[in-house]
């Protein structure tokens, strides 16, 4: 184990610390009751929090195809809707106009096709009795072509008049939440106006912007967590996609991750806080409690057979990492199997009798 290189004024400090008119602790002091713990390895991870953005994974903006007044509005923000739901519709009164007109040429187009017909019939009679001209019969023929290709584009031109007709009611193209509706029924709408929005909050994605320097040692499959103010988790998930490039001008890389939001805790844009978990171990740790500092250096008090049966504590500087939940991984300064002091540290001298309180391990 390596050694852990402790300032010289720390060393001071615990040699005052420790020094009394005996060169220790009395005698004839009973020993201090203390919770004692030993180490063992505990499962441990390495993990960040980063401040993260929620979005659906199925959003769509609801925009006209045609332009118009509002006539009705047929839903109302924050009701779900299916899709082929109608939500709005626009004033169809001059389209409907264009439609009946261009009906109405058709059928005025099928009337002059079928006297077209009768035409051709009887001068094809006369040209095949020998009473026509083949003039005669190839002007007929003529006006039969004609009349039958006016027929197909008015029929063509009728239903594409339909067609646009039912872009006169606005409906859901998918399943989802109506947002906002920033239209009110009156007002002229174009194809670039904005009519509402349809998220499906069911389904989320967090996107999380990563430092560079870190997202190199993230892969797909590792886990997330999405916290709340309390440090609670509210939905577990995985990582599905890491960006294979890098923002340039922030030099962050997207990572997203699945949320699965049927209970409805979350919201689509909501800002979040995300844990990404780099990678978990087994590795030593000891209670927040067990930790006391001096001069900025961490030590903990290390139970240890003072002979006779009796237990005596003695300080032992150890590197530490970040604290996880009440416990903090302990980088160097431990072994498995030792023993350590996790209450009471603050009233403890150098080479103090302890015993072990009920609770102890």
């Amino acid at each position: 184990m390596r050694k852990l290189r402790i300032p010289v004024v720390v060393w001071a400090m615990l040699a005052i610390g420790g020094c009394g008119r005996s060169g220790g602790p009395p005698h004839g002091m009973p020993p201090m009751p203390v919770k004692i713990e030993t180490v063992r390895p505990v499962p441990l991870r390495d993990a960040s929090d980063y401040v993260a953005v929620l979005r659906s994974r199925q959003s769509v903006q609801v925009q006209p195809l045609v332009e118009g007044h509002v006539s009705k509005i047929l839903v109302a923000s924050g009701q779900d809707v299916q899709p082929r739901t109608e939500l709005i519709q626009i004033d169809p009164s001059r389209q409907q106009a264009a439609v009946n007109s261009q009906r109405a040429l058709h059928q005025a187009d099928l009337a002059s096709l079928e006297l077209a017909r009768k035409q051709f019939g009887r001068i094809q009679q006369l040209f095949n009795r020998g009473a026509a001209t083949r003039q005669d019969f190839d002007q007929a023929q003529n006006e039969l072509r004609r009349a039958e290709a006016s027929v197909a584009a008015t029929s063509a031109q009728t239903r594409a008049q339909s067609v646009e007709l039912r872009y006169y009611s606005v409906v859901a193209p998918v399943a989802g939440t109506v947002g906002d509706i920033p239209v009110r029924v009156g007002d002229l709408v174009t194809p670039q106006t904005v009519l509402t929005t349809l998220d499906d909050n069911s389904a989320l994605e967090v996107y999380v912007e990563v430092p560079l320097e870190r997202a190199a040692g993230l892969k797909v499959g590792a886990p997330v967590e999405i916290l709340d103010a309390d440090d609670k988790v509210q939905a577990e998930s995985k990582v599905t996609f890491v960006s294979p490039r890098a923002d340039p001008a922030t030099q962050m890389v997207l990572v997203k991750a699945s949320v699965d939001n049927r209970a409805g805790k979350l919201r689509a844009g909501q800002f979040v806080r995300v844990r990404l978990v780099w990678r978990q171990y087994q590795g030593l740790a000891v209670p927040v409690l067990a930790v006391l500092r001096r001069a900025g250096q961490p030590f903990v008090w290390v139970v240890s057979d003072g002979g006779g049966g009796a237990l005596t504590a003695s300080l032992r500087p150890v590197e530490l990492g970040a604290i996880q939940g009440q416990s903090i991984p302990v980088l160097r300064g431990l072994a498995a199997g030792d023993r350590v002091v996790t209450s009471g540290v603050q009233k403890l001298r150098p080479g103090a009798r302890v015993q072990p309180m009920s609770g102890s391990s």
